[in-house]
């Protein structure tokens, strides 16, 4: 089908410090890739866990130099050192709360930070006491920034391995207490969200919601199995979905039909600018599809994915977007609001923090410029 394409807001481009005080919303953020490296070296110190860098800038600079690869399963091996670090309670709510502490910073008023249990259990834990532990942090570190954030859980299972049923169930029966949905990560290649199907059905028995890693590095079966078959809420990532979209030689665009069914559906994206460039799913921001996928008015958000490893934040992915497409500030509004509607929270809920919080700040913020 042939697609409409629309232009940014008028006005001018937001401005740094514009974008610093905006309300953001985060929908994509992993627990294990947004650790401090300060904290990370005192943690690996207690531990005895062998870090490559033993001061906190070298560690940085070998955390987003290894990262920057142009290969997801390069990029997934950082986490090596960051997991390392994350096999006892006490660590696990340290991470947390101090995570929340860095979103707040950052201005984000609600996020969902993804992490897999399983992969923090080599040092005694139950998934359950992880997933306890995690909870603790992020209370702490909400009660300390006063109403400013709201952050929930999303339990991630890993693609390659089988224990997916064992963590959806775990979700729900967290679902009440902090944890608002269900996630599958790891390398796309090889392995299909369709091996999971028992745990995805086990979800839509239980009225839960899930999110499914679809086409950062594998195209467009995997977000077609994602949606078709495993009837996933969203897509983490499913920035290859631009492989259905033509481009013509005299400007105009048109939609396969997986496309067209995503825009439709308002099927949210969980886009990822900062890492799908360094994952190699982008050349560069300027190319980024989400220029193109915005203007098509599909579900687009923005997310940071992995903050140490992009050495990102909202306020620099945000930054990122206005120097390439000249975003002003209705863009970045668009962006949160898209996400809140988005999020794993009751309606209502979701509705009274873009009412009385996100738009009343974008409008005061629109204001300046006028």
């Amino acid at each position: 089908m042939t697609a409409v394409l629309t232009e940014p807001s008028q006005g001018p481009a937001a401005t740094e410090d514009q974008v610093a005080r905006a309300p953001k919303v985060l929908l994509h953020d992993h627990l294990d890739g947004g650790l401090r490296p300060a904290t990370i070296l005192e943690l690996a110190a207690e531990c005895g866990h062998e870090l490559p860098a033993d001061n906190e800038a070298d560690l940085e600079d070998w955390f987003v130099t290894n990262a920057d690869s142009g290969s997801l399963e390069r990029y997934l091996e950082t986490f090596v050192h960051t997991v390392g670090v994350m096999q006892t309670a006490p660590a696990i709510t340290r991470i947390a709360r101090e995570c929340v502490e860095d979103l707040v910073a950052d201005g984000v008023v609600y996020a969902e930070v993804r992490y897999a249990p399983e992969l923090m259990v080599s040092g005694g834990l139950t998934p359950d006491r992880v997933v306890a532990a995690t909870q603790q942090g992020f209370e702490e570190g909400m009660a300390a920034a006063g109403g400013r954030i709201r952050v929930q859980q999303l339990l991630t299972a890993m693609r390659h391995q089988a224990r997916s049923r064992e963590i959806a169930e775990l979700a729900v029966a967290w679902r009440d207490r902090g944890v608002a949905g269900f996630d599958i990560a790891g390398a796309e290649a090889g392995n299909p969200p369709t091996r999971h199907l028992d745990a995805f059905e086990y979800l839509k028995r239980e009225n839960a919601h899930f999110t499914i890693h679809a086409g950062e590095a594998f195209g467009l079966p995997s977000i077609w199995e994602a949606l078709q078959w495993c009837g996933t809420d969203r897509l983490g990532h499913g920035v290859r979905i631009i492989d259905d979209i033509t481009v013509h030689d005299d400007g105009s665009v048109e939609l396969g039909r997986l496309a067209a069914y995503v825009r439709d559906t308002r099927t949210p994206l969980e886009l990822c600018p900062a890492s799908n460039v360094q994952t190699g799913a982008a050349a560069s921001i300027a190319e980024h599809p989400i220029g193109l996928l915005t203007r098509l008015r599909f579900r687009v958000t923005v997310n940071t994915d992995n903050r140490l490893m992009s050495h990102t934040s909202m306020s620099s992915e945000l930054n990122a977007l206005v120097a390439a497409f000249g975003y002003g500030v209705r863009d970045l509004e668009w962006f949160a609001v898209n996400a809140m509607k988005s999020a794993f929270l009751p309606f209502d809920e979701r509705l009274a923090l873009i009412s009385e919080i996100i738009k009343p700040a974008y409008a005061a913020l629109a204001a300046e410029g006028s």
